[in-house]
């Protein structure tokens, strides 16, 4: 006899075929049976008829290494059908650490609300983790931010080599702990320092284990071509398989910049160098306010950082930076610029600068170092976002077939300790926009296409095993929804509301959402074995 019966909804398998009616049973936690009819003979049966079936879908570029352990319920994630996340990315993950104090420094939405047990080595995070009561399914890949502050901590410097080989080690050792990849964040600090030379021994270690590379590459605005061309370099010469995280180029690139990178990707991969890419599925580009920075001001430890952005000199030069992370900044875009997320300036968020600007009578400029200056410690969790990216960049990466759908987010929670946390315009409605912008309203891929972009295309570049798809003996990771009325119902002033149109959401065969509404079950699991 089975444990449940999905009955009669429209099966979309995440290969990209065609759907068609019938029922999935499932057994023990894994998918038992698909097929037109499978009969009634289960402990229960749900009727999902004028619904859609899918696999549950995997995000393969999320922040939620410590909010997972804050909260392991994923809330944000798991309503809006998402069964999987990939953690550690743009080079930031919560280890290897060398003291329990350094677990703040290097922990992404970190807070003091949440009591958790302290780790220093990979593996024992992966074990805190596994303790949290995860909504969601869990892959975590090691940063080489992290990485490079346990050999180096705040130093202003790349590495001797032969403390790039104790990064290279400390990468190896990761791996044999769980980690399954290895990131980079090419535009934040510390590895913003690194050249190939840098990278090359840690993404070796990558190769050697069939693991990929995911990188946040250094520029892609006005230099975008070196950028990527960089990335390409890294991955060519250490032979690792590269992700290229979200591709789409920023503002201040010219208008033919995303067609070209296509090209260029191309012309690597004619020479066998093994690419692949994914797109945030909007056109707001989200980060840290403190990337803001140059790397001059990054530098040493909290208190330097907070007392330059106080000290006048130091704010004129800060300000006067010819190259920062945003030119929309340079550009003094600030009504395309919205606070996101804060902790001492939550009466702010949701705001454009241009307003946070007039409301406290000064530059704008001088509003984003005094938030960031009043932030403190908060300052590594206070975010802000901006009309940076272009739809039609978007639109042309879909139309590629390789091209999977990432959030660029954290899992939280609208109650709990992450209840006032941001994560991202679209954290708390990502995939059920694309669905409904990219696939229902304009078309840019048939439903089929783009649940594929979510599911197998995911799952098979990242190594997961029976995952991302609806076949026999897979795990039942599975979401149920409306394809008429799914939608993201977050705005940037009230960015914390759920997806509408999910009906039922199943990890690892247990219901965490039912009828549209989060039942108790947490049933998802740390993943530690890949397709290597």
């Amino acid at each position: 006899m089975f444990d449940l019966v999905l009955k009669s909804g429209e099966i979309h398998d995440g290969t990209g075929s065609e759907g068609f009616k019938g029922d999935i049973a499932v057994k023990d936690g894994c998918i038992a049976e698909v097929g037109e009819t499978v009969g009634d003979r289960a402990k229960e049966v749900i009727d999902v008829t004028g619904l859609i079936v899918s696999p549950g879908f995997v995000d393969m570029h999320t922040h939620s290494d410590f909010t997972l352990v804050a909260d392991g319920r994923a809330e944000s994630q798991v309503h809006q059908g998402v069964t999987t996340e990939v953690i550690g990315q743009c080079g930031i993950s919560c280890a290897p650490v060398c003291s329990h104090d350094a677990i703040r420094s290097v922990s992404p939405w970190y807070t003091d609300r949440a009591s958790h047990p302290h780790w220093h080595g990979f593996g024992e995070y992966l074990d805190v983790l596994d303790q949290s009561g995860l909504g969601v399914n869990v892959m975590a890949f090691v940063g080489h931010g992290t990485v490079h502050r346990a050999v180096l901590g705040d130093e202003l410097r790349a590495g001797e080599p032969h403390e790039v080989d104790e990064m290279a080690r400390l990468v190896e050792q990761a791996f044999d702990e769980g980690a399954g990849g290895f990131s980079s964040g090419l535009e934040y600090f510390p590895g913003i320092l690194a050249a190939p030379e840098h990278l090359v021994p840690m993404c070796e270690v990558a190769a050697e284990r069939g693991r990929l590379y995911a990188t946040h590459v250094r520029n892609r605005d006005t230099h975008y071509d070196l950028g990527f061309s960089e990335a390409i370099a890294t991955a060519r010469q250490s032979g690792a398989k590269l992700q290229i995280s979200h591709i789409q180029p920023k503002f201040g690139a010219p208008d033919y910049a995303m067609e070209h990178t296509l090209e260029i990707i191309d012309a690597a991969r004619s020479r066998d160098v093994d690419i692949a890419f994914d797109v945030i599925p909007h056109d707001w580009n989200h980060t840290l306010m403190a990337a803001i920075l140059p790397k001059w001001a990054q530098a040493g430890g909290l208190d330097e950082v907070l007392g330059r952005l106080v000290d006048t000199e130091a704010r004129e030069r800060i300000k006067a930076n010819p190259q920062p992370m945003w030119l929309i900044v340079k550009a003094r875009r600030w009504k395309d610029i919205v606070l996101l997320n804060a902790t001492e300036n939550r009466n702010l968020v949701g705001m454009d600068f241009e307003e946070i600007g007039r409301m406290r009578g000064q530059d704008p400029y001088d509003a984003v170092l005094d938030i960031l200056a009043s932030e403190g410690e908060h300052i590594m969790s206070t975010m802000w976002t901006s009309k940076s990216f272009c739809n039609d960049d978007v639109e042309l990466c879909l139309k590629q077939p390789e091209c999977a759908v990432i959030s660029d987010t954290v899992a939280i929670a609208n109650d709990g300790v992450l209840k006032d946390l941001v994560g991202s315009l679209s954290g708390y409605g990502w995939a059920a926009r694309f669905l409904q912008y990219y696939v229902r309203d304009r078309g840019v891929l048939s439903m089929a296409d783009g649940l594929r972009r979510m599911t197998s295309v995911p799952a098979e570049r990242l190594g997961l095993v029976k995952r991302g798809a609806l076949k026999r003996g897979y795990h039942a990771d599975i979401c149920v929804f409306d394809p008429e009325s799914v939608a993201s119902n977050a705005t940037a002033r009230n960015p914390r509301r759920y997806a509408s149109g999910i009906a039922h959401v199943l990890v690892n065969g247990q219901l965490a959402m039912r009828d549209g509404k989060r039942t108790s079950e947490n049933a998802g699991q740390v993943l530690r074995e890949f397709n290597a």
